[in-house]
C-alpha cells in the first residue's frame, strides 16, 4: 500500500501556482525557512554532502541546501510541485535533483546512500510514520543525520497549530493540519529507535507572526524540530 494520501496531496499541489510567493499562502514556510536551515546545519558545512529532502514541495529547503554547498536529491508526490520547483531552481541556475517519488521509492533505489536526509512538515501528513521513518533511516549510511520537523499533541498544539494558526490568524491554509496525525517527541523517538536511528537532539520551533521570525530552542511545546544519527550497527 502506498503510503500516501491522495487528499492532502491535493490539498498541497492546489498551492503549487503560488509556493514562491513570499507573502502568500505559503509565507509562513518562507518565514522559518532560515531558520529549518540553520538547525539542519547544525554545526557541521553542507558543502559536498549528499543530501535527500523527503517531500521537498516547491523546493524552498532544497534550494537553501543547494545554494550552501549540498548535493540534492529532492522528492515529492506532487508532479505539480515538482515542476513549480524545477522551474524556480533552473531560473536560479541551481543543480538540484527533482523527482516526482515516494520516499519507498528512493529508500529502495539508493539505500545508505546519503550523508543527510531532511523530511520536514511531512510526517503528520502521511498515514504511516512509522514506515516514513524506516525509509528516511534507510536512506542514511551508517553515521548519517536525519532531521525532521512536526507538531506535538497536545490540547496547547491544537489550539495553536489548527485552531489559531488556521483559522484565526491564517498563517497556513485552512485544512492544512489533522490533529490526530500530529506525533509527540517520545513516539517519534521510539519510532525511530526500531529502525536503527538515535535522537541527539529535540528543539522547539517558535513563530513570531508580527515580527515574521522564527527560532529555534526550548520546549517542543508545538512545533518541532529533531535531530537523529543512524547508528553504525543498525538493526536488520
Amino acid at each position: 500500500m502506498l503510503n500516501l494520501d491522495s487528499n492532502e496531496t491535493d490539498h498541497f499541489t492546489s498551492l503549487a501556482a503560488s509556493w514562491w510567493d513570499g507573502d502568500g499562502p505559503c509565507r509562513t514556510l518562507h518565514d522559518i525557512n532560515p531558520c529549518r536551515l540553520e538547525y539542519v546545519r547544525g554545526d557541521a558545512s553542507l558543502a559536498g554532502k549528499t543530501v535527500a529532502d523527503i517531500g521537498c514541495g516547491g523546493g524552498l529547503l532544497s534550494e537553501a541546501l543547494a545554494r550552501d554547498g549540498a548535493r540534492v536529491t529532492a522528492i515529492d508526490a506532487s508532479e505539480a510541485l515538482i515542476e513549480v520547483a524545477r522551474e524556480h531552481a533552473a531560473a536560479g541556475r541551481l543543480d538540484i535533483d527533482y523527482r516526482v517519488m515516494l520516499s519507498r521509492e528512493l529508500a529502495a533505489s539508493a539505500p545508505a546512500h546519503y550523508d543527510l536526509v531532511t523530511c520536514l512538515e511531512l510526517i503528520e501528513h502521511v498515514p504511516d510514520a512509522d514506515a516514513l521513518l524506516a525509509d528516511c533511516a534507510a536512506l542514511l549510511r551508517p553515521g548519517g543525520t536525519l532531521v525532521l520537523s512536526t507538531l506535538n499533541r497536545n490540547p496547547r498544539a491544537w489550539l495553536l497549530g489548527i485552531v489559531a494558526a488556521e483559522y484565526v490568524l491564517g498563517l497556513v491554509p485552512r485544512g492544512t493540519h489533522d490533529y490526530q496525525q500530529f506525533i509527540r517527541p517520545s513516539e517519534l523517538a521510539a519510532s525511530a529507535r526500531r529502525h536503527g536511528l538515535e535522537l541527539l537532539d529535540v528543539s522547539g520551533l517558535h513563530y513570531n507572526p508580527l515580527t515574521r521570525r522564527a527560532r529555534s530552542g526550548g520546549p517542543p511545546r508545538v512545533n518541532y524540530l529533531a535531530r537523529f544519527v543512524r547508528r553504525v550497527e543498525a538493526p536488520a
